[in-house]
Protein backbone atom coordinates (compact mmCIF):
# COMPACT_ATOMS: atom_id res chain seq x y z
CA UNK A 1 0.00 0.00 0.00
CA UNK A 2 1.34 3.18 -1.11
CA UNK A 3 2.52 5.35 1.82
CA UNK A 4 1.14 9.08 2.03
CA UNK A 5 3.98 10.91 4.18
CA UNK A 6 3.47 14.52 5.21
CA UNK A 7 6.15 17.47 5.03
CA UNK A 8 8.84 17.28 7.86
CA UNK A 9 7.06 18.45 11.13
CA UNK A 10 8.77 21.06 13.09
CA UNK A 11 11.20 19.75 16.28
CA UNK A 12 8.49 19.88 18.79
CA UNK A 13 6.31 17.78 16.45
CA UNK A 14 8.97 15.39 15.58
CA UNK A 15 8.92 14.02 19.30
CA UNK A 16 5.27 13.58 19.19
CA UNK A 17 4.68 9.45 19.35
CA UNK A 18 1.73 8.45 17.22
CA UNK A 19 1.40 5.08 19.88
CA UNK A 20 0.80 7.99 22.56
CA UNK A 21 -2.80 8.40 21.00
CA UNK A 22 -3.46 5.02 19.31
CA UNK A 23 -6.65 3.78 19.83
CA UNK A 24 -8.74 0.50 18.38
CA UNK A 25 -11.76 0.41 17.06
CA UNK A 26 -15.15 -0.36 18.50
CA UNK A 27 -15.29 -3.64 20.60
CA UNK A 28 -18.24 -4.64 18.16
CA UNK A 29 -16.51 -3.85 15.02
CA UNK A 30 -15.91 -7.23 13.94
CA UNK A 31 -19.47 -7.57 13.49
CA UNK A 32 -19.98 -5.02 11.41
CA UNK A 33 -17.23 -6.14 8.91
CA UNK A 34 -18.15 -9.62 8.86
CA UNK A 35 -21.94 -8.48 7.76
CA UNK A 36 -20.16 -6.38 5.13
CA UNK A 37 -18.62 -9.28 3.94
CA UNK A 38 -21.17 -11.48 3.89
CA UNK A 39 -23.57 -9.22 2.27
CA UNK A 40 -23.11 -10.85 -1.15
CA UNK A 41 -23.72 -14.36 0.36
CA UNK A 42 -26.70 -13.92 2.26
CA UNK A 43 -29.45 -14.84 -0.13
CA UNK A 44 -27.92 -18.10 -0.68
CA UNK A 45 -26.71 -18.57 2.91
CA UNK A 46 -30.47 -18.22 4.04
CA UNK A 47 -31.92 -20.48 0.84
CA UNK A 48 -29.23 -22.90 2.21
CA UNK A 49 -31.09 -22.61 5.82
CA UNK A 50 -35.18 -22.64 4.82
CA UNK A 51 -35.10 -24.93 1.59
CA UNK A 52 -32.19 -27.24 3.12
CA UNK A 53 -32.76 -31.20 2.98
CA UNK A 54 -30.83 -32.11 5.72
CA UNK A 55 -27.78 -33.56 3.88
CA UNK A 56 -24.27 -32.74 5.47
CA UNK A 57 -22.56 -31.59 2.71
CA UNK A 58 -25.22 -28.85 2.63
CA UNK A 59 -23.31 -27.35 6.21
CA UNK A 60 -20.03 -26.87 4.03
CA UNK A 61 -20.40 -23.72 3.64
CA UNK A 62 -20.67 -22.95 6.92
CA UNK A 63 -16.92 -23.14 7.00
CA UNK A 64 -16.65 -20.43 4.69
CA UNK A 65 -18.48 -18.09 7.33
CA UNK A 66 -16.73 -19.01 10.19
CA UNK A 67 -13.13 -18.51 8.19
CA UNK A 68 -14.61 -14.53 7.46
CA UNK A 69 -15.54 -14.07 11.21
CA UNK A 70 -11.89 -15.15 12.19
CA UNK A 71 -10.86 -12.57 9.57
CA UNK A 72 -12.83 -9.81 10.80
CA UNK A 73 -11.53 -10.71 14.95
CA UNK A 74 -7.75 -10.54 13.14
CA UNK A 75 -9.00 -6.90 11.48
CA UNK A 76 -10.12 -5.67 15.08
CA UNK A 77 -7.12 -7.10 17.17
CA UNK A 78 -4.63 -5.43 14.63
CA UNK A 79 -6.34 -1.94 13.86
CA UNK A 80 -5.14 1.00 15.36
CA UNK A 81 -5.30 4.44 14.68
CA UNK A 82 -3.97 7.51 16.20
CA UNK A 83 -2.44 11.20 15.96
CA UNK A 84 0.91 12.11 15.12
CA UNK A 85 1.27 15.66 15.02
CA UNK A 86 -0.96 16.87 12.01
CA UNK A 87 -1.14 13.24 10.46
CA UNK A 88 -3.13 10.62 11.23
CA UNK A 89 -1.05 7.28 11.37
CA UNK A 90 -3.15 4.21 10.54
CA UNK A 91 -1.65 0.77 11.34
CA UNK A 92 -2.88 -2.93 10.24
CA UNK A 93 -2.05 -5.99 9.87
CA UNK A 94 0.54 -8.57 12.15
CA UNK A 95 2.23 -10.82 9.45
CA UNK A 96 1.61 -8.47 7.05
CA UNK A 97 2.32 -4.95 8.72
CA UNK A 98 1.13 -1.65 7.12
CA UNK A 99 1.48 1.92 8.40
CA UNK A 100 -0.27 4.52 6.54
CA UNK A 101 0.35 8.09 7.47
CA UNK A 102 -2.57 10.82 6.09
CA UNK A 103 -1.67 14.56 6.36
CA UNK A 104 -4.60 16.60 7.52
CA UNK A 105 -4.76 18.63 4.91
CA UNK A 106 -4.87 15.52 2.35
CA UNK A 107 -8.20 14.22 3.65
CA UNK A 108 -10.98 16.69 1.93
CA UNK A 109 -14.01 14.89 2.96
CA UNK A 110 -15.04 12.93 6.25
CA UNK A 111 -17.88 10.70 5.53
CA UNK A 112 -20.14 9.29 8.51
CA UNK A 113 -23.07 6.80 8.01
CA UNK A 114 -25.02 5.27 10.29
CA UNK A 115 -27.44 2.42 9.51
CA UNK A 116 -30.19 1.06 12.12
CA UNK A 117 -27.60 -1.28 13.76
CA UNK A 118 -25.10 0.68 14.15
CA UNK A 119 -27.62 3.66 15.75
CA UNK A 120 -28.28 0.53 18.14
CA UNK A 121 -24.73 0.06 19.04
CA UNK A 122 -24.25 4.22 19.17
CA UNK A 123 -21.18 3.73 16.31
CA UNK A 124 -21.07 5.30 12.68
CA UNK A 125 -18.58 3.70 10.24
CA UNK A 126 -16.01 6.63 9.06
CA UNK A 127 -14.38 7.48 5.50
CA UNK A 128 -11.70 9.56 5.01
CA UNK A 129 -11.23 10.66 1.13
CA UNK A 130 -8.93 12.70 -0.70
CA UNK A 131 -9.12 14.39 -4.21
CA UNK A 132 -8.31 12.40 -7.08
CA UNK A 133 -8.14 8.86 -5.60
CA UNK A 134 -10.81 6.24 -6.09
CA UNK A 135 -10.47 4.63 -2.82
CA UNK A 136 -10.70 6.36 0.28
CA UNK A 137 -7.26 7.38 2.40
CA UNK A 138 -8.87 5.10 5.27
CA UNK A 139 -11.68 3.31 6.39
CA UNK A 140 -12.56 2.61 9.86
CA UNK A 141 -15.54 0.28 10.40
CA UNK A 142 -16.72 0.61 13.43
CA UNK A 143 -15.70 3.84 15.89
CA UNK A 144 -18.14 5.02 18.98
CA UNK A 145 -20.42 7.79 17.55
CA UNK A 146 -18.53 10.10 20.14
CA UNK A 147 -14.92 9.33 18.48
CA UNK A 148 -16.19 9.37 14.86
CA UNK A 149 -17.32 13.33 15.22
CA UNK A 150 -14.35 13.97 17.29
CA UNK A 151 -12.18 12.59 14.64
CA UNK A 152 -14.29 14.82 12.27
CA UNK A 153 -13.70 17.81 14.23
CA UNK A 154 -9.97 16.75 14.31
CA UNK A 155 -9.60 16.87 10.66
CA UNK A 156 -12.02 20.06 10.66
CA UNK A 157 -9.19 21.93 12.51
CA UNK A 158 -6.40 20.11 10.17
CA UNK A 159 -5.06 18.61 14.27
CA UNK A 160 -5.22 22.26 16.36
CA UNK A 161 -7.17 20.06 18.45
CA UNK A 162 -6.23 16.92 20.12
CA UNK A 163 -7.90 15.02 22.60
CA UNK A 164 -10.52 16.44 25.07
CA UNK A 165 -10.04 19.94 23.28
CA UNK A 166 -10.95 17.94 19.98
CA UNK A 167 -14.41 16.32 21.48
CA UNK A 168 -15.29 19.62 23.29
CA UNK A 169 -15.48 21.05 20.24
CA UNK A 170 -17.84 18.88 18.14
CA UNK A 171 -20.97 20.56 17.29
CA UNK A 172 -19.46 24.19 18.51
CA UNK A 173 -19.20 26.92 16.11
CA UNK A 174 -21.37 25.32 13.37
CA UNK A 175 -24.41 28.12 11.84
CA UNK A 176 -26.79 26.27 10.03
CA UNK A 177 -27.39 27.09 6.42
CA UNK A 178 -30.15 24.99 5.52
CA UNK A 179 -32.64 22.60 7.22
CA UNK A 180 -35.28 20.95 5.48
CA UNK A 181 -38.71 20.69 6.98
CA UNK A 182 -41.30 17.69 6.42
CA UNK A 183 -43.35 19.67 4.32
CA UNK A 184 -40.05 20.35 2.38
CA UNK A 185 -39.36 16.99 2.08
CA UNK A 186 -42.16 15.65 0.90
CA UNK A 187 -42.24 18.51 -1.65
CA UNK A 188 -38.72 17.06 -2.72
CA UNK A 189 -40.58 13.57 -3.00
CA UNK A 190 -42.93 14.96 -5.80
CA UNK A 191 -40.42 16.58 -7.75
CA UNK A 192 -38.18 14.13 -7.87
CA UNK A 193 -38.11 10.55 -9.98
CA UNK A 194 -36.45 7.94 -7.21
CA UNK A 195 -39.81 5.24 -7.39
CA UNK A 196 -39.62 5.16 -10.77
CA UNK A 197 -35.38 5.04 -10.82
CA UNK A 198 -35.65 2.28 -8.04
CA UNK A 199 -38.64 0.65 -9.88
CA UNK A 200 -36.06 0.84 -13.30
CA UNK A 201 -33.80 -1.15 -10.95
CA UNK A 202 -35.74 -3.72 -9.68
CA UNK A 203 -36.85 -4.50 -12.97
CA UNK A 204 -33.16 -4.40 -13.98
CA UNK A 205 -32.18 -6.93 -11.22
CA UNK A 206 -34.97 -9.44 -11.70
CA UNK A 207 -33.99 -9.79 -15.21
CA UNK A 208 -30.73 -10.67 -14.23
CA UNK A 209 -32.06 -13.85 -12.54
CA UNK A 210 -34.76 -15.02 -14.85
CA UNK A 211 -35.72 -12.85 -18.14
CA UNK A 212 -38.65 -14.51 -19.01
CA UNK A 213 -40.43 -13.54 -15.26
CA UNK A 214 -41.59 -9.82 -15.96
CA UNK A 215 -42.73 -10.65 -19.39
CA UNK A 216 -44.90 -13.38 -18.67
CA UNK A 217 -46.20 -10.87 -15.42
CA UNK A 218 -47.42 -8.54 -18.44
CA UNK A 219 -48.58 -11.18 -20.47
CA UNK A 220 -50.56 -12.39 -17.49
CA UNK A 221 -51.94 -9.04 -16.24
CA UNK A 222 -52.80 -7.97 -20.04
CA UNK A 223 -54.92 -11.04 -20.57
CA UNK A 224 -56.52 -10.61 -17.23
CA UNK A 225 -57.36 -6.67 -18.18
CA UNK A 226 -58.33 -7.09 -21.64
CA UNK A 227 -60.74 -10.64 -20.47
CA UNK A 228 -62.34 -8.20 -17.59
CA UNK A 229 -62.77 -5.27 -20.33
CA UNK A 230 -64.11 -7.84 -23.34
CA UNK A 231 -66.53 -9.52 -20.62
CA UNK A 232 -67.88 -5.86 -20.52
CA UNK A 233 -67.99 -4.83 -24.09
CA UNK A 234 -65.80 -2.12 -23.55
CA UNK A 235 -65.97 0.56 -26.60
CA UNK A 236 -63.01 2.61 -27.83
CA UNK A 237 -63.64 5.25 -25.57
CA UNK A 238 -63.94 3.16 -22.18
CA UNK A 239 -60.81 1.27 -23.20
CA UNK A 240 -59.05 4.98 -23.45
CA UNK A 241 -60.41 6.18 -20.18
CA UNK A 242 -59.05 2.86 -18.93
CA UNK A 243 -55.81 3.25 -20.72
CA UNK A 244 -55.70 7.02 -18.97
CA UNK A 245 -56.96 6.06 -15.31
CA UNK A 246 -54.31 3.28 -15.32
CA UNK A 247 -51.31 5.47 -16.35
CA UNK A 248 -52.40 8.33 -13.65
CA UNK A 249 -52.50 5.42 -11.43
CA UNK A 250 -48.61 4.05 -12.45
CA UNK A 251 -47.84 8.06 -11.91
CA UNK A 252 -49.42 8.13 -8.78
CA UNK A 253 -47.77 5.01 -7.22
CA UNK A 254 -44.92 6.01 -8.69
CA UNK A 255 -44.94 9.49 -6.38
CA UNK A 256 -45.72 7.88 -3.30
CA UNK A 257 -42.84 5.87 -3.64
CA UNK A 258 -40.23 9.05 -4.45
CA UNK A 259 -42.51 10.63 -1.33
CA UNK A 260 -41.38 7.23 0.93
CA UNK A 261 -37.85 7.86 -0.59
CA UNK A 262 -37.24 11.24 0.22
CA UNK A 263 -38.33 10.62 3.77
CA UNK A 264 -36.39 7.89 4.53
CA UNK A 265 -33.21 9.43 2.57
CA UNK A 266 -33.58 13.09 3.14
CA UNK A 267 -35.72 13.75 6.96
CA UNK A 268 -33.80 16.09 8.85
CA UNK A 269 -31.34 16.92 6.41
CA UNK A 270 -29.47 20.13 7.41
CA UNK A 271 -26.70 22.30 6.20
CA UNK A 272 -24.15 23.41 8.44
CA UNK A 273 -20.90 25.36 7.86
CA UNK A 274 -18.16 25.07 10.17
CA UNK A 275 -15.84 27.69 9.54
CA UNK A 276 -14.27 26.78 6.01
CA UNK A 277 -16.31 23.03 5.87
CA UNK A 278 -19.37 22.49 4.84
CA UNK A 279 -21.77 19.53 6.90
CA UNK A 280 -24.44 17.76 5.84
CA UNK A 281 -27.30 15.56 7.93
CA UNK A 282 -29.99 12.96 6.51
CA UNK A 283 -32.07 9.99 7.06
CA UNK A 284 -34.54 8.99 8.84
CA UNK A 285 -33.85 5.11 9.25
CA UNK A 286 -30.04 5.26 8.52
CA UNK A 287 -28.38 8.26 9.13
CA UNK A 288 -25.79 9.85 6.66
CA UNK A 289 -22.93 12.95 7.86
CA UNK A 290 -20.79 13.99 5.26
CA UNK A 291 -17.88 17.08 5.46
CA UNK A 292 -16.00 18.68 3.20
CA UNK A 293 -13.78 21.82 2.67
CA UNK A 294 -16.07 24.83 0.94
CA UNK A 295 -12.74 25.41 -1.44
CA UNK A 296 -13.01 21.75 -2.86
CA UNK A 297 -16.41 22.52 -4.50
CA UNK A 298 -15.24 23.09 -7.96
CA UNK A 299 -18.72 23.82 -10.15
CA UNK A 300 -22.30 24.14 -9.32
CA UNK A 301 -25.71 23.41 -10.49
CA UNK A 302 -28.54 25.02 -10.20
CA UNK A 303 -31.75 22.96 -11.72
CA UNK A 304 -35.34 23.94 -12.18
CA UNK A 305 -37.95 21.46 -13.51
CA UNK A 306 -41.68 22.03 -14.45
CA UNK A 307 -43.09 20.80 -11.14
CA UNK A 308 -39.84 22.85 -9.31
CA UNK A 309 -41.80 26.04 -11.35
CA UNK A 310 -45.35 24.42 -9.75
CA UNK A 311 -44.15 24.60 -6.33
CA UNK A 312 -41.70 27.65 -6.63
CA UNK A 313 -38.67 25.41 -5.74
CA UNK A 314 -35.05 24.79 -7.06
CA UNK A 315 -32.31 22.76 -6.29
CA UNK A 316 -28.85 23.57 -5.47
CA UNK A 317 -25.73 20.47 -6.27
CA UNK A 318 -21.96 20.91 -6.64
CA UNK A 319 -19.27 18.69 -7.57
CA UNK A 320 -16.18 18.19 -5.22
CA UNK A 321 -12.59 17.24 -5.88
CA UNK A 322 -13.16 13.89 -3.98
CA UNK A 323 -12.59 10.90 -5.06
CA UNK A 324 -16.09 9.58 -4.74
CA UNK A 325 -18.26 7.95 -6.76
CA UNK A 326 -21.32 10.20 -7.45
CA UNK A 327 -23.85 8.08 -7.35
CA UNK A 328 -22.86 6.66 -3.53
CA UNK A 329 -25.59 8.31 -1.13
CA UNK A 330 -22.37 9.44 1.19
CA UNK A 331 -20.66 12.56 -1.67
CA UNK A 332 -20.77 15.95 -0.91
CA UNK A 333 -23.36 17.08 -3.63
CA UNK A 334 -27.02 18.25 -3.22
CA UNK A 335 -26.49 20.93 -0.61
CA UNK A 336 -30.00 21.94 -1.56
CA UNK A 337 -32.08 19.30 -2.79
CA UNK A 338 -35.30 21.16 -2.31
CA UNK A 339 -35.25 25.14 -1.36
CA UNK A 340 -36.92 28.39 -2.71
CA UNK A 341 -35.56 30.66 -5.66
CA UNK A 342 -34.60 32.92 -2.46
CA UNK A 343 -33.23 30.60 -0.54
CA UNK A 344 -30.24 29.17 -3.49
CA UNK A 345 -29.54 32.75 -4.25
CA UNK A 346 -28.86 33.31 -0.59
CA UNK A 347 -26.73 29.61 -0.17
CA UNK A 348 -24.55 31.03 -3.56
CA UNK A 349 -24.60 34.03 -2.38
CA UNK A 350 -22.52 33.35 0.89
CA UNK A 351 -20.45 30.40 -0.18
CA UNK A 352 -19.54 32.61 -3.51
CA UNK A 353 -19.49 35.87 -2.03
CA UNK A 354 -16.87 37.30 -4.56
CA UNK A 355 -18.76 36.07 -7.57
CA UNK A 356 -21.68 38.68 -7.60
CA UNK A 357 -24.21 35.89 -9.02
CA UNK A 358 -27.44 37.86 -8.92
CA UNK A 359 -25.49 40.65 -10.75
CA UNK A 360 -24.21 38.58 -13.69
CA UNK A 361 -24.37 40.39 -17.28
CA UNK A 362 -25.92 37.47 -19.26
CA UNK A 363 -25.50 37.12 -22.82
CA UNK A 364 -27.77 35.40 -25.29
CA UNK A 365 -27.21 32.82 -27.82
CA UNK A 366 -28.30 33.49 -31.33
CA UNK A 367 -32.07 32.38 -31.86
CA UNK A 368 -30.84 31.37 -35.02
CA UNK A 369 -29.23 28.42 -33.35
CA UNK A 370 -32.43 26.35 -32.91
CA UNK A 371 -32.45 24.27 -35.22
CA UNK A 372 -29.32 22.68 -34.07
CA UNK A 373 -30.71 21.96 -30.97
CA UNK A 374 -34.03 20.09 -33.19
CA UNK A 375 -31.44 18.70 -35.56
CA UNK A 376 -30.82 15.75 -33.64
CA UNK A 377 -34.43 14.61 -33.29
CA UNK A 378 -34.61 14.58 -37.21
CA UNK A 379 -33.37 11.02 -38.30
CA UNK A 380 -34.69 9.27 -35.06
CA UNK A 381 -38.44 10.44 -35.99
CA UNK A 382 -37.91 9.57 -39.69
CA UNK A 383 -36.52 6.08 -38.85
CA UNK A 384 -38.92 5.06 -36.52
CA UNK A 385 -42.00 6.31 -38.64
CA UNK A 386 -40.49 4.21 -41.89
CA UNK A 387 -39.66 1.35 -39.97
CA UNK A 388 -43.25 1.53 -38.30
CA UNK A 389 -44.05 1.86 -41.85
CA UNK A 390 -41.99 -0.90 -42.80
CA UNK A 391 -43.81 -3.38 -41.13
CA UNK A 392 -47.01 -2.51 -42.20
CA UNK A 393 -48.09 -0.13 -39.59
CA UNK A 394 -49.74 2.64 -41.57
CA UNK A 395 -50.21 4.66 -38.04
CA UNK A 396 -46.06 4.76 -37.87
CA UNK A 397 -46.77 8.03 -39.51
CA UNK A 398 -47.60 9.48 -36.77
CA UNK A 399 -44.25 9.54 -34.94
CA UNK A 400 -43.76 12.30 -37.54
CA UNK A 401 -46.05 14.62 -35.41
CA UNK A 402 -43.19 14.70 -33.10
CA UNK A 403 -41.32 17.19 -34.88
CA UNK A 404 -43.53 20.26 -34.71
CA UNK A 405 -43.29 19.93 -31.12
CA UNK A 406 -39.64 19.13 -31.21
CA UNK A 407 -39.14 22.55 -33.64
CA UNK A 408 -41.70 24.50 -31.14
CA UNK A 409 -39.05 22.97 -27.91
CA UNK A 410 -35.98 23.77 -29.56
CA UNK A 411 -36.46 27.39 -30.63
CA UNK A 412 -37.87 27.87 -26.79
CA UNK A 413 -34.44 26.22 -25.62
CA UNK A 414 -32.61 28.18 -28.46
CA UNK A 415 -34.64 31.66 -26.59
CA UNK A 416 -33.44 31.18 -22.78
CA UNK A 417 -29.47 29.73 -23.31
CA UNK A 418 -27.24 32.31 -22.05
CA UNK A 419 -23.66 32.43 -21.23
CA UNK A 420 -22.28 35.20 -18.20
CA UNK A 421 -18.86 35.95 -17.66
CA UNK A 422 -17.95 38.07 -14.49
CA UNK A 423 -14.74 38.75 -12.63
CA UNK A 424 -15.04 35.34 -10.64
CA UNK A 425 -17.06 33.03 -12.51
CA UNK A 426 -18.29 31.75 -15.81
CA UNK A 427 -22.08 30.49 -16.44
CA UNK A 428 -23.79 29.16 -18.67
CA UNK A 429 -28.00 28.81 -18.52
CA UNK A 430 -29.52 26.14 -20.60
CA UNK A 431 -32.99 24.25 -21.17
CA UNK A 432 -36.68 25.43 -21.14
CA UNK A 433 -39.39 22.94 -19.59
CA UNK A 434 -36.15 21.38 -17.54
CA UNK A 435 -33.88 24.26 -17.02
CA UNK A 436 -30.73 24.05 -15.35
CA UNK A 437 -27.87 27.37 -14.49
CA UNK A 438 -24.11 25.74 -14.81
CA UNK A 439 -21.58 27.50 -13.20
CA UNK A 440 -17.62 27.61 -11.86
CA UNK A 441 -15.14 29.96 -10.56
CA UNK A 442 -12.42 30.75 -13.23
CA UNK A 443 -9.66 29.53 -10.84
CA UNK A 444 -11.09 26.39 -10.82
CA UNK A 445 -10.91 25.57 -14.08
CA UNK A 446 -8.13 22.86 -15.27
CA UNK A 447 -8.79 22.56 -19.17
CA UNK A 448 -10.40 25.02 -21.75
CA UNK A 449 -11.28 23.93 -25.44
CA UNK A 450 -12.59 25.44 -28.56
CA UNK A 451 -14.00 23.09 -31.03
CA UNK A 452 -15.74 23.40 -34.64
CA UNK A 453 -17.83 20.44 -35.60
CA UNK A 454 -18.58 20.04 -40.36
CA UNK A 455 -21.44 22.34 -39.11
CA UNK A 456 -19.50 24.95 -37.02
CA UNK A 457 -17.24 25.49 -40.01
CA UNK A 458 -20.51 25.89 -42.50
CA UNK A 459 -22.12 28.17 -40.06
CA UNK A 460 -18.68 29.94 -38.41
CA UNK A 461 -19.65 29.06 -35.14
CA UNK A 462 -17.47 27.49 -32.24
CA UNK A 463 -17.99 25.46 -28.69
CA UNK A 464 -16.02 26.38 -25.55
CA UNK A 465 -15.39 23.49 -23.47
CA UNK A 466 -14.70 24.22 -20.14
CA UNK A 467 -13.73 21.74 -17.47
CA UNK A 468 -13.31 21.49 -13.59
CA UNK A 469 -12.08 18.48 -11.52
CA UNK A 470 -14.84 16.14 -10.16
CA UNK A 471 -17.53 16.59 -12.97
CA UNK A 472 -20.07 14.07 -12.29
CA UNK A 473 -20.83 11.64 -15.25
CA UNK A 474 -25.46 12.91 -14.55
CA UNK A 475 -24.09 16.48 -14.67
CA UNK A 476 -24.61 19.31 -17.19
CA UNK A 477 -21.68 19.82 -19.70
CA UNK A 478 -19.98 23.45 -18.70
CA UNK A 479 -20.01 24.66 -22.39
CA UNK A 480 -20.55 27.53 -24.52
CA UNK A 481 -22.30 26.50 -27.97
CA UNK A 482 -22.93 27.79 -30.79
CA UNK A 483 -21.07 31.08 -30.63
CA UNK A 484 -20.18 33.14 -33.59
CA UNK A 485 -16.04 32.27 -34.21
CA UNK A 486 -14.95 35.34 -33.21
CA UNK A 487 -16.89 36.20 -30.13
CA UNK A 488 -16.11 32.12 -29.22
CA UNK A 489 -12.33 33.00 -29.46
CA UNK A 490 -12.77 36.06 -27.66
CA UNK A 491 -13.88 34.05 -24.77
CA UNK A 492 -11.39 31.47 -25.23
CA UNK A 493 -8.51 33.50 -25.35
CA UNK A 494 -9.81 35.47 -22.12
CA UNK A 495 -10.44 32.54 -20.02
CA UNK A 496 -7.06 31.06 -21.11
CA UNK A 497 -5.31 34.40 -19.63
CA UNK A 498 -7.56 34.63 -16.63
CA UNK A 499 -6.31 30.86 -16.08
CA UNK A 500 -3.10 30.99 -16.44
CA UNK A 501 -2.70 34.20 -14.53
CA UNK A 502 -4.24 32.64 -11.33
CA UNK A 503 -3.15 29.44 -9.06
CA UNK A 504 -5.36 26.23 -9.35
CA UNK A 505 -7.88 26.10 -6.43
CA UNK A 506 -9.15 23.17 -5.24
Amino acid sequence: MTEARPHPPAPAVQTASAADAERRLHPMSWLFVLLAQLRQFILPLLALLVFGQGDRNELWPLIGVGVLALVSLWQYFTYRYGVAGDALVVRSGLLERSLRVIPFARIHNVALQQSMLHRVFGVAEVRLESAGGKKPEAEMRVLKLEDALALETLVRQRGRAVGGAAMAGVGAGSDTLLALSPGEVLRLGLVSNRGLILVAAAFGGVSQFNRELIPNLFEHWGKALFGWAGERHFGVAEYAAAAISLALLAVLLMRLLSIVLAMLQYHGFRLSEHGRRLTIERGLLARWRTSASRRRIQAWTLHEGLLHRWLRRQSLEVDSAVGEQQNQQRALREIAPIATPDQCGSLIAHLLPRADWAGLDWRPLPLSAWWRLWLPSLPWALGLAALLAWNGAPWGVLVLAWLPWSAFKARRRAARAAWALGDELVAVREGWINRHWRFAEIDKLQALQLTRNPIDRRCGTATVWLDTAGAGAMSPPLRVRFLPLAEAQALYATLSREVARRPLRW
